[in-house]
């Protein structure tokens, strides 16, 4: 088992012989099995146990044969405490070393070759506010406990967990963390889980070892919403506030590192972070579907809802219902619902505007499923059927839509993407018209996820298709949006659940209407009784 905030050791076997099997294991399994030994070592005891036993019985050849037969029960049934002993940790320490967390870890480490990684956790929260755990973290470890550290070794393949002591009442208020857990090294695929405290003595003993360079984020961090440079941006706006222009917690931290060691070269690991999180492995994908289905099912629900007269927020209601019933944290951003003139704008988020007959309404959302967002945005008419001028406009931006989505394949580039939208748009002779299009950014753990717009797609990149036409005159804002996973001959819409043909969207509101009818008629006839 993993010791508690000190190296592990071999157990003394005060002047025994100690028979050591010796099995290779998986990382994440060390001193693990330790076990096996120690049952051989009980085998050895309860040998001697039994020949005293033996030597003090009165003399008698059954007396004898019976007690041997016995000893020789009682270590049969050791040593086959010790074989399952021994495949129950070899048994957990691979299921963990084949997490995608742990070959996330081997991977990045290869990039970097030499030097130490050391990773920050989120801190903990305020009262009343969910932890979400730092999303370059969870990436690499799949942990959500609070003010975590993690340090990976290439020299010895080798990652430790650091994490605070809790006092009792830390502990009763917050739930107890991993610290004192004996099996989550093995759970987590990692070599051991240390104090905090012990933090600075262990860098510096791996640092001594493997040279000089240390590697630690840099770059900004990226929010549950926001990319790493758009976290640069509204830091720079900030700090434009009066007695607001104060250091990041990343960067108080790296200047710690800096005076602690002052002799460590620090490199930016965020570059080798973001070009991993670009591409989704099979684990991501998975998530990435499921959350596809479950936030279109919950924007069906939104529409479902809708009636002139309905408050905006009563559309939110019933999408977070939906997420949050089928297994969601919550919305992956603040969800976005605006009806009649609140439609042009993109990002509002109050909600609170009553629905009117006529208008249509523009929702945003995505739900946050085991850390992973999507991003869906339809256009409905409130009343059911779309103005012959709303109808127009949603033509147009559906077509636009679709057009990018047909060109997303591996090997082109946005660049091109765009440029094949402006030859749909000619060929189909689409006025411009302030058409904001074709938008676009990549989805993941952030709704904005990192990466980089120039590089050519690759299968596993996931993106969005956002087009938008807003026309504040009349109040008619139109954006349909889907979230796209690129295949290695194209493309899968990861949220083609919710409808966006103008057909599909009325004949959907249609049904609604019929099935409110029923409900009342039957209320009725309940009430007649």
């Amino acid at each position: 088992m993993a010791l508690r905030g000190h190296e592990a050791h071999p157990p003394a076997t005060n002047g025994r012989s100690l028979f050591l099997i010796k099995v290779t294991v998986p990382v994440g399994m060390e001193m693990r099995v330790f076990g096996f030994s120690l049952a051989i070592m009980q085998t050895r005891t309860h040998q001697r146990k039994d020949q005293h036993r033996v030597d003090d019985q009165p003399a008698g050849k059954n007396a004898v044969n019976k007690s041997r037969r016995t000893n020789m029960k009682k270590q049969l049934g050791i040593w086959k405490l010790g074989l399952g002993l021994l495949f129950v940790v070899t048994t957990v320490g691979a299921f963990a070393e084949t997490s995608p967390y742990a070959e996330r870890r081997a991977s990045l480490m290869k990039s970097i070759k030499q030097g130490p990684v050391i990773l920050f956790g989120e801190t903990d929260t305020h009262p009343g506010k969910r932890f979400r755990q730092d999303n370059d973290f969870f990436y690499l470890s799949g942990i959500n406990d609070p003010c975590a550290v993690m340090v990976i070794s290439a020299e010895n393949d080798r990652t430790v967990l650091f994490l605070p002591r809790q006092s009792e009442r830390e502990r009763m208020i917050d739930g107890e963390n991993m610290l004192l857990d004996p099996d989550a090294p093995g759970r987590l695929g990692v070599g051991a889980i240390y104090s905090a405290s012990y933090l600075d003595e262990y860098l510096a003993r791996i640092l001594r070892r493997s040279g000089s360079r240390l590697w630690v984020r840099l770059s900004p961090a990226d929010p549950q919403d926001g990319s790493r440079w758009e976290t640069g941006i509204f830091t720079a706006r900030a700090g434009r506030c009066a007695y607001n222009d104060v250091p990041t917690l990343d960067q108080q931290r790296v200047k710690r590192l800096r005076e602690r060691y002052p002799f460590a070269e620090l490199g930016d690991i965020s570059p080798v972070l973001d070009r991993m999180r670009m591409i989704k492995d099979a684990h991501e994908i998975e998530i990435l579907r499921r959350n596809g289905r479950i936030s279109a099912e919950a924007v069906v629900a939104a529409i479902k809802a809708t009636r002139p007269g309905a408050m905006e927020y009563e559309l939110e209601a019933a999408a977070v219902g939906h997420i949050l019933k089928n297994g969601a944290d919550g919305p992956a951003y603040a969800p976005i619902v605006g009806s009649g003139p609140n439609s042009c704008v993109w990002h509002y988020n109050r909600n609170q505007r009553k629905m009117q007959a006529g208008e249509v309404v523009l929702m945003d959302f995505g739900a946050d499923l085991e850390h992973y967002a999507m991003d869906i945005t339809r256009t409905w008419p409130v009343s059911g059927k779309f103005t012959p001028e709303q109808r127009k406009l949603y033509a147009t931006v559906l077509a636009i839509q679709k057009a990018s989505i047909e060109a997303y394949r591996p090997g082109v580039t946005l660049a091109d993407v765009k440029r094949h939208v402006a030859h749909r748009m000619r060929e189909w002779k689409i006025p411009d018209r302030g058409l904001e299009g074709v938008i676009h950014h990549y989805v993941g753990l952030s709704t904005h996820d990192v990466g980089q717009e120039g590089l050519p797609l690759e299968a596993g990149m996931v993106f969005t298709a956002e087009p938008g036409l807003y026309d504040s005159k009349t109040g008619i804002g139109i954006r349909i949006e889907d979230t796209v996973l690129i295949t290695p001959d194209g493309c899968e819409v990861l949220s083609r659940f919710v409808p966006k043909e103008i057909d599909e969207i009325e004949a959907l509101m249609a049904k609604k209407k019929v099935e409110e009818g029923r409900s009342k008629k039957g209320d009725r006839l309940q009430e007649d009784r």
